[in-house]
């Protein structure tokens, strides 16, 4: 049987090593087609070639940038709008485009608190996605964007509140507060370690953000054994799309079930 393919959708370079990189790799290893669309930064930067380099680890194709700038860095596109202040209508159907070129069958995305840090570039590229899945498949929905094409699953990347325990002190450290949800949320649980040095590598192949002591510059200072513990293991809520294959046809990542998350305006806050 196919091994169904997957789009992940993120908002900044290095968050889709971070987030599913693991799941990335293990997909490209089974043979199916993956990619990454990544919202903000402009082609012509340091951080898009080390994006660049990370899906060439986890064999997720060239990127695909939208092209925005960081809602905190307004400097990282020059003369294109933080991703938070995009017409809403303009950036899901760029979303849509991409969608309806590569044709998933699965999506990943952020899920609707923003990760771990709440940041809201990753809450407005939740937003975004979860519309532009929906909006896909839909023929009178953005004509000019290619054919319909409807994915059958969205999973977005959580962490349940079992997390704290095991992130709560390195990101204590960082000056981070965490967002995690109920562990009862979380239904797919993935286990990335035959794929987790293909994921480390492709975090610490965002060699800015490993310099600025951001995320990957934490996970360069882990131990190897800190790094199993805290990256050997992805978390996903599963979100149904219509139309929809029977529940039992639909591609899992692992015994998913049915979960909707609300969804939190965007806010300024420090540089991500």
């Amino acid at each position: 049987m196919p091994v169904p393919s997957l789009l992940a959708v993120f908002a900044h370079p290095d968050d889709e090593s971070l987030s599913a990189g693991g799941v990335l790799a293990r997909q490209a290893s089974a043979g199916a087609r993956t990619a990454v669309v990544t919202a903000t930064r402009s082609a012509d930067t340091a951080r898009a070639g080390e994006l660049a380099e990370a899906l060439r680890l986890l064999a997720a194709g060239p990127p695909r940038m939208l092209g925005y700038a960081d809602s905190r860095v307004p400097h990282s596109a020059p003369g294109r709008p933080r991703w938070c202040d995009a017409p809403l209508d303009e950036a899901v159907g760029e979303l849509v485009a991409h969608l309806r070129d590569f044709r998933p069958e699965i999506v990943v995305t952020h899920d609707a608190y923003g990760g771990l840090t709440g940041h809201e570039d990753h809450v407005h590229t939740h937003r975004v996605t979860v519309l532009a899945a929906h909006a896909a498949g839909l023929e009178r929905l953005y004509p000019e964007a290619g054919q319909p094409w409807q994915p059958k699953a969205l999973y977005v990347s959580t962490h349940p509140h079992q997390a704290v325990r095991t992130w709560g002190a390195h990101l204590a450290l960082a000056g981070k507060a965490l967002r995690t949800v109920p562990d009862e949320h979380v239904t797919a649980t993935v286990d990335v370690t035959p794929w987790l040095d293909r994921k480390i590598a492709a975090i610490l192949a965002h060699r800015t953000e490993v310099t600025r002591g951001a995320a990957p510059g934490l996970v360069a200072a882990l131990t190897a054994p800190e790094r199993h513990h805290l990256l050997g293991t992805e978390y996903y809520t599963r979100h149904d799309l219509p139309p929809q294959a029977p529940p039992d046809r639909s591609p899992p990542l692992n015994r998913p079930q049915r979960h909707t998350e609300a969804v939190t305006p965007c806010r300024r806050g420090a540089p991500h």
